[in-house]
């Protein structure tokens, strides 16, 4: 097994790992500046800035991509995928799926859903790759 393409896909899931949590910077930032109430933090959603709530759905959609690039990364790395397209794949998604929170937050909605679109094929292609290899 190539370590290259190994270490780039490990690296890929950790990245991926953490950029679920960077949308939720700006969802902190629109608590505290809509005055964050620790007996009702839920309630709060209606009153934090438009950016905030965007920010709370990139979040979300994060943690909603992160499974299905997760399944598809490990068995990447199961099937020993070796392919100079499963390490841009993996690049692809990490810089997709950064670029769809900014584009979210930022209330771009063309880029978000091309971000989405880069991301899913890329996840798509890792799936790809390791069938091939079976």
């Amino acid at each position: 097994m190539d370590l290259n393409v190994s270490w780039l896909l490990g690296c890929s899931l950790l990245v991926a790992t953490i950029l679920i949590y960077f949308p939720y910077c700006f969802v902190v930032a629109g608590r505290v500046q809509a005055g964050f109430d620790p007996a009702a933090p839920r309630a709060l959603f209606d009153k934090l800035p438009p950016y905030a709530q965007r920010a709370t759905w990139a979040h979300e959609n994060s943690f909603e991509t992160f499974m299905p690039y997760a399944a598809a990364v490990l068995l990447a790395l199961v099937t020993g995928v070796q392919t100079q397209t499963a390490a841009i794949a993996a690049v692809a998604f990490i810089g997709a799926r950064f670029l769809f929170s900014i584009c979210y937050i930022a209330n771009i909605p063309l880029g978000r859903s091309l971000m989405f679109g880069i991301s899913t094929a890329a996840t798509l292609t890792l799936f790809v790759q390791s069938l091939q290899v079976l």
